[in-house]
């Protein structure tokens, strides 16, 4: 479940606490938790919901600035209309993650050991490594563009580097991506 920046910054401010999706099966579930960049949402129910039950307050709640706001913004009707209620429950984890360089042998060997079980199960043979050097090549560089160097979907490209910043060792710009403080040391003790 993606928000985009504006919308992110009234979930830190405490405005918006709820999201309307169309989904065939919902991508997230009560008791559950999303890591967004501005930190951790605690989902705290996931309804099924129809167009006739939503309110303005629902509208106002989901940062849109009425119920035909929020209805014209649902996109087309395919799939169920979830209400998904949520709270800012703290920090992103991986922004720490991404500062710890100073790692030990066996810090170090464990996460090359994700690494390469990353490798092993994709479907388009080892990647971490690559994807690494050049996003440290060229920090700031379109996703698009960034995938096109390695003849891939630019959508799939986007979720193999979400795993590399689960693992601490990217980090998200504006446009593109830059490596964190542990992916240069990553980089660094691997020969990047």
């Amino acid at each position: 479940m993606l928000f985009k920046r504006p919308v992110l910054g009234r979930i830190a401010a405490g405005d918006v606490t709820l999201a309307f999706r169309r989904w065939r099966r919902p991508t997230v579930r009560a008791g559950g938790t999303l890591t967004t960049p501005i930190g951790v949402l605690a989902i705290e129910a996931v309804d099924i919901v129809s167009d006739d039950q939503l309110s303005a307050s629902d509208a106002h709640r989901a940062g849109f600035t009425g119920r035909d706001d929020l209805l014209a913004g649902l996109g087309p009707a395919e799939g169920e209309l979830y209400r998904i209620a949520f709270r800012l429950q703290g920090a992103d984890p991986r922004e720490a993650l991404r500062e710890q360089d100073d790692l030990t042998p066996e810090d170090w060997a464990a996460l090359r050991q994700r690494l390469d079980r990353l490798d092993r199960a994709a479907g388009h043979g080892a990647w971490t490594g690559a994807v690494l050097r050049l996003i440290g090549e060229r920090p700031g560089t379109r996703a698009s563009d960034l995938a096109a160097g390695f003849g891939r979907d630019t959508a799939a490209f986007k979720t193999d580097v979400r795993k590399l910043k689960a693992l601490g060792l990217t980090e998200s710009l504006e446009v593109g991506y830059r490596l964190s403080p542990r992916g240069r040391a990553l980089l660094e003790r691997i020969g990047g």
